[in-house]
């Protein structure tokens, strides 16, 4: 029989195809695959051989998650299991910002003056930290300031006009964190380039670490982990000379692309450098203010426990991200939809040592903390599936009440 064509995903490939070629892709053992899902290899093996019939959902769910597929259908072949089960539906103020962003702004009005923006714009990123629903907020704000600050770009000159570039690319970082999870990844893309491009013609390292963060962070996402630390070692490059006289932001940017390093690291699966370039980056940490926090990063002294614990799931690392969720279960994150991403780790973590009951009960904190960030969260959609589906009545009880207040069906 031929091997299964390793660039596409065809339809006509069987279920066991499917799991060989996404596991070669991500330069998986059999027997690592089948730890990563409570499995053996010689389990792998079977389902790749067409032995065993396709999974049910609890453990096709863990396959999605270890093969870091963006639709289950990847895996299945079956269309009809639809794509916002596990990315989310789309919020309502998503086309209100798609508008705003791909608009061609005309001059045909001043804009406001630069330090009205500028507190517009900071006041922007207060309410995203503040706020339980940061998206509702930020759906409101976001469609007059992208065109509010494009005409500034338009408008001023010289010095004015690269302060009003950097503001732009704040407010596409800003807008980033509205797009996140979001069925709009063409839009998450052109915003994450625009994002660059202003930071480069403002020529501020600062707006340049931010944006290239974000682009990181895009690439990270897509499975594209050269690309991702290509970006990532060039915009270190492009700070350092810069880092003898930063001030905290400076540096927290600095600190910030430290840990992006780390978490690419840990995607791909390199324990050694994920764990030293956590620990440069808490050194880095350790070097700002004991209340510094930055709001675009959340790169602080409090955030590096977060940092760990998502190291270690991503790593697969059982007893290590137990741990680590233990210690940094509760940490004082001054950032509503930060904490509920940390808690949704610390989800994945207990869920990684098969402990639902404490999987299931972060989950229904990170509800509270920010009911937006888990509604569109993908890891927090797919635990929340697999609880609903089996173990014990309680748990399943449990999570089909969360699953109805974030509006996943099931």
């Amino acid at each position: 029989m031929p091997e299964p064509r390793m660039d596409s995903v065809g339809p006509d490939l069987t279920f066991g195809d499917r799991v060989k070629l996404l596991r070669n892709r991500r330069g998986l053992t059999r027997d690592v695959l089948g730890a990563l899902v409570g499995k053996s290899g010689s389990w792998v093996k079977a389902v790749e051989a067409g032995r065993l019939q396709q999974p049910k959902l609890p453990i096709l769910l863990r396959l999605g998650e270890a093969l870091r597929v963006r639709d289950i259908a990847e895996l299945t072949g079956d269309q009809s299991v639809p794509v916002q089960l596990f990315a989310g539906p789309g919020h309502p103020a998503l086309p209100a910002v798609r508008d705003a962003i791909n608009a061609l702004v005309p001059p045909d009005a001043p804009p406001p003056p630069l330090d009205h923006l500028r507190a517009r714009i900071n006041a922007a990123w207060r309410a995203r930290h503040a706020a339980p629903d940061h998206r509702t907020v930020l759906g409101r704000l976001l469609p007059d300031l992208i065109r509010d600050t494009q005409r500034a770009v338009q408008f001023y000159e010289s010095g004015d006009r690269r302060q009003a570039q950097a503001m732009l690319a704040d407010v596409y970082n800003l807008s980033q964190f509205f797009l996140a999870y979001q069925p709009a990844a063409d839009l998450l893309w052109r915003v994450a380039e625009r994002a660059m491009a202003a930071a480069q013609e403002a020529d501020a390292p600062e707006a340049i670490g931010g944006a290239a963060w974000l682009l990181i962070e895009a690439h990270r996402d897509a499975g594209e982990f050269e690309i991702a630390e290509g970006v990532n070692q060039q915009a270190l490059d492009l700070l350092r000379p810069y880092m003898d006289d930063a001030d905290h932001r400076l540096r927290a940017r600095w600190g910030a692309l430290l840990f992006a390093r780390a978490y690419t690291a840990a995607r791909a699966g390199e324990s050694g450098t994920a764990w030293r370039m956590w620990d440069e980056a808490n050194d880095a940490a350790h070097r700002l203010p004991q209340d510094y926090y930055d709001r675009m990063t959340s790169f602080s002294r409090t955030i590096m426990g977060a940092h760990a614990v998502t190291i270690a799931v991503e790593l697969r690392q059982g007893g290590e991200s137990r741990q680590q969720a233990r210690r940094a279960a509760r940490p004082l994150i001054p950032s509503q939809p930060r904490r509920g991403r940390h808690l949704i780790e610390v989800a994945r973590a207990y869920h990684l040592n098969n402990d639902r009951e404490s999987a299931l009960g972060s989950l229904k904190e990170a509800y509270v903390a920010a009911p937006e960030t888990i509604r569109y969260n993908g890891h927090a959609r797919r635990l929340l599936l697999e609880f609903t589906t089996g173990g014990p009545r309680e748990i399943r009880r449990e999570a089909n009440a969360l699953a109805d207040k974030i509006g996943l069906m099931v």
